[in-house]
């Protein structure tokens, strides 16, 4: 067991040593211009992996550590960037232009539908189809790395909250017995959420707005109407085909109405189909347009090819430790598991608290949710385990999938976007305050 292993701290050093490499790498001229490679991301990220696979060699038993590590990269890692690459290839086959120019009130507006989306078209989807819209819409501007940041806060993550489609945790929880709809009994928490989060927004976005500087509003294009467009709404077609794989083919059960078992790797299938379906049917004029481009994609798999591996030891120390403790009311689940989604994997945080927290249904009361393996967990603590992993994946860049994706989105259309702790002190100053309210309202 990890847990009881004497060296299990040596374990996570492969982790610590990836994060810190990703954040700092990228400081300076020199590093950076090495680091824009993803090449050399890749380099960084498998010797992490490698590292992360020796030490699980060195205390288990080969067998063991081949079962972890295939475990690993084909029932979590491949289904993950399966996801991501699919909707990054069919929403980039969707040139949308909306007609307007980024105005602190068009701006927030299209924040506040997006977060709507992302409940509907997952964190994933509704981020990889409009983030290019929104830099669109702002490329008139010079300072638009906040907007980012905002979209990342609210359409990458805190928008996904209210369907078990918005957020890989949640589906979880719906596999694991929680009712489809009962994540809409949360809007409250995602409406106050987002009301503060907009409203601090539209107040900064007005303040970076007169601060562009003479030179800059000179350089901005005329203020002529922009035409509305939309081309390649036949992915619009492919999208919902995604959705529905996620949702109807889940390897191990029967698909619905039908006695046939799904059988592994078929969703991933059916995804990169709809993907390969999507390039052959998208004029290449409509990608070219929309500023579609493949390497962002490719940083995202290089480096969380990496993290995944080497996040493992840590969620094994946390769930053999007992990830509880001294966890025990709404609020302290909230704090845990959203520190950790900060910079582990959210969907296999939230199953570790969601099974801590889980007591037999023999012991369950009213206010309980029955799961499907025997057990049941009390509807506060969920709820709290719930926000805390959906929000608080905004919280870094790794947080959640998306993130770092649009960060490399907006990175390839020319933005300056903050670094690893450039992010982090956005999100310290901005939802850090906001999630203090949502404790002490919500999490009680």
């Amino acid at each position: 067991m990890l847990a009881a292993h004497p060296l299990w701290m040596i374990g996570t050093i492969p982790f610590v040593a990836l994060l810190l490499l990703i954040a700092l790498l990228p400081l300076t001229p020199r590093t950076a211009k090495w680091w824009h490679s993803n090449a050399n991301k890749a380099i960084v990220a498998l010797a992490c992996a490698v590292a992360t696979a020796v030490y699980l060699l060195a205390t288990d038993t080969v067998a063991a550590t081949t079962n972890a590590l295939l475990h690993t990269l084909l029932e979590e890692y491949i289904p993950f960037i399966t996801l991501l690459g699919s909707l990054f290839v069919i929403a980039g086959g969707i040139s949308l232009r909306l007609g307007v120019r980024g105005t602190p009130a068009y701006n927030t507006a299209f924040l506040a539908l997006g977060a709507i989306i992302a409940s509907l078209l997952g964190t994933t989807g509704a981020s990889v189809l409009l983030i290019r819209p929104l830099l669109e819409m702002n490329k008139h501007r010079r300072r638009v790395a906040h907007t980012v940041v905002f979209f990342i806060f609210a359409v990458s993550n805190i928008g996904g909250l209210l369907l078990p489609t918005g957020d890989p945790p949640l589906f979880l929880g719906y596999l694991r017995g929680i009712p489809f709809f009962w994540t809409l009994s949360l809007w409250a928490p995602w409406a106050f959420t987002l009301v503060l989060l907009l409203g601090a927004y539209f107040c900064i976005d007005q303040w970076m707005e007169r601060g562009d500087t003479p030179v800059a509003q000179t350089l901005a294009p005329s203020p002529e109407p922009i035409p509305m467009r939309i081309e390649g709404c036949g992915n619009l077609l492919w999208l919902g085909g995604v959705l529905a794989s996620v949702v109807l083919l889940v390897p191990g059960r029967p698909l619905v109405g039908t006695a046939w078992i799904v059988p592994a790797f078929a969703r991933e299938g059916a995804m990169l189909a709809l993907a390969l379906v999507s390039l052959a049917t998208t004029p290449s004029r409509v990608r070219i347009s929309g500023g579609f481009s493949w390497a962002p994609i490719v940083e995202v798999a290089v480096l969380f090819v990496g993290i995944f591996v080497a996040m493992q030891v840590p969620l094994a120390v946390l769930a053999e430790g007992g990830a509880s403790g001294r966890v025990t009311s709404p609020s302290a689940y909230f704090w845990a598991t959203g520190f950790l989604s900060s910079f582990l994997d959210n969907a296999p945080t939230y199953l570790v608290f969601l099974t801590s927290a889980s007591v037999d249904v023999t012991a369950a009361t009213a206010s309980h949710i029955s799961l499907t393996d025997g057990r049941a967990i009390d509807a506060g603590i969920l709820a709290a385990i719930s926000l805390g992993a959906v929000f608080m994946g905004a919280n870094t860049y790794i947080g959640n999938g998306p993130n770092f994706m649009v960060k490399a989105i907006a990175e390839e259309s020319g933005v300056p976007m903050p670094s690893f702790f450039g992010y982090m002190g956005w999100a310290i100053a901005v939802l850090i305050p906001v999630f203090v309210l949502v404790s002490l309202v919500f999490c009680r």
